[in-house]
């Protein structure tokens, strides 16, 4: 599992905004508002599309370490 910082995310409207994206890459995923984060259970490649879809919307997401 990866987890990404996504600074940006202010609101459930991202929330769902950011759910669609990545159901629509078929990828598995949890999001939480609260710590403003998005964590991916999948591979490296997995991760680069999440980040890609994520940049796509106007989301910067960074690895969290």
């Amino acid at each position: 599992m990866t987890t990404l910082k996504v600074q940006d995310m202010h609101c459930n409207k991202c929330v769902e905004r950011i759910s669609k994206a990545l159901d629509d890459a078929k990828l598995t995923y949890t999001v939480s508002l609260d710590d403003k984060t998005v964590t991916i259970d999948g591979c490296e490649h997995c991760v680069k599309t999440a980040i890609a879809e994520l940049d796509d919307l106007g989301f910067e997401a960074v690895i969290q370490a």
